[in-house]
């Protein structure tokens, strides 16, 4: 039996961030939401003597010929070692027998990029259409591919940032600027930010709040992405009390991981408190939003089932592209 085993330059020429890309995540939550995926619970590891995480994802989807199981990481102080905070690799196996069909050595990139389409697909339904305004708490990563999969579904005009660190602020803002040939500025404070926007993406490894409930304006869309374990709280509770509508990728995941168990466990919502997941909304089953008033929440924790669509994807992409190293096992 061969194994393909694909480079991270490879995969970045097959997989991008694009309408491509937000369409396979979208599909994904829709098959959610029909049901019958198999999607265990996330295996979470903390390595705290090295401000370190780690995160295992799977998901079987029926129709698929093959599910991906995730490695990803997250050690917080690699920048200060020259190294990137995030990485990882997936392993895709055959839905049939079980065996190892690729490993993709994306070194994390295919998981920034599903989470940037999920950002992107909840934006597209929950976002006002008029939507011109974003705001991003936080500067790394996810904090530009955010803002790029926002300006795939909706015409923004205007960024504004804001980050602990001002200087990295700053630079985040001559940087995308740049890039998106847009203005973007950095806020002194994160209300100063969040108040003046249209759409809030918050992007941080919080573990307290930094974005409160008293700035949402009527209107408002905000994507919270940073929560994916039970240590991390980006958003007050009671801005969640406060949304006209709570959306979540998986409420079970949220539950246990994202800002609905932070809301949940302070009191703010209830355990039953009504909540849309995101396939219910891309399947056509909910609604993002009733009208341009209403304040709306996604509750992003980062499914397995994102991770098998875009594994697929990008295993799809390479081999018609002749890509990867065979080795017989």
């Amino acid at each position: 039996m061969a194994i393909t085993i694909l480079n991270e330059r490879e995969l970045r020429d097959c997989v991008r961030l694009d309408g491509e890309a937000v369409a396979a995540v979208s599909e994904a939550f829709t098959a959610l939401a029909k049901g019958g995926v198999q999607m265990p619970p996330v295996v979470h590891l903390m390595v705290p003597e090295h401000n370190g995480e780690m995160d295992v994802k799977t998901a079987y989807v029926p129709g698929f010929d093959s599910f991906a199981l995730k490695v990803s990481t997250g050690f917080f102080d690699n920048p200060k070692k020259g190294l990137p905070s995030l990485s990882g690799l997936m392993n895709l196996l055959d839905s049939e027998t079980g065996q190892v069909r690729a490993v993709l050595l994306d070194n994390g990139y295919l998981t920034d990029v599903r989470t940037a389409a999920a950002g992107a697909v909840a934006a597209r339904h929950c976002a006002r259409t008029d939507a011109k305004v974003a705001a991003v708490l936080g500067t790394g990563l996810q904090a530009r591919l955010q803002v790029e999969a926002l300006r795939l579904v909706r015409d923004i005009e205007r960024v504004l940032v804001w980050a602990r660190d001002s200087g990295k602020a700053e630079a985040y803002a001559r940087e995308m600027s740049e890039t998106l040939g847009i203005p973007v500025q950095a806020c002194a404070s994160a209300q100063e930010a969040v108040e003046a926007a249209d759409i809030v993406v918050t992007t941080t490894p919080a573990t307290k709040p930094i974005l409160l409930a008293d700035w949402l304006k009527p209107g408002v869309h905000v994507t919270a992405m940073g929560s994916d374990s039970a240590e991390k709280n980006e958003l007050d509770p009671q801005a969640l009390a406060k949304a006209d509508r709570v959306i979540v990728d998986s409420r079970a995941q949220c539950r246990t991981l994202g800002e609905l168990r932070s809301a949940v466990e302070s009191g703010a919502l209830a355990e039953d408190a009504p909540v849309t997941e995101l396939g219910a909304i891309t399947s056509g089953r909910a609604r993002g939003r009733d009208d341009d008033s209403q304040i709306t929440i996604c509750d992003l924790t980062g499914t397995g089932v994102q991770d098998t669509a875009i594994a697929t994807v990008a295993y799809r992409k390479a081999v018609a592209k002749g890509y990867g190293v065979s080795v017989e096992t």
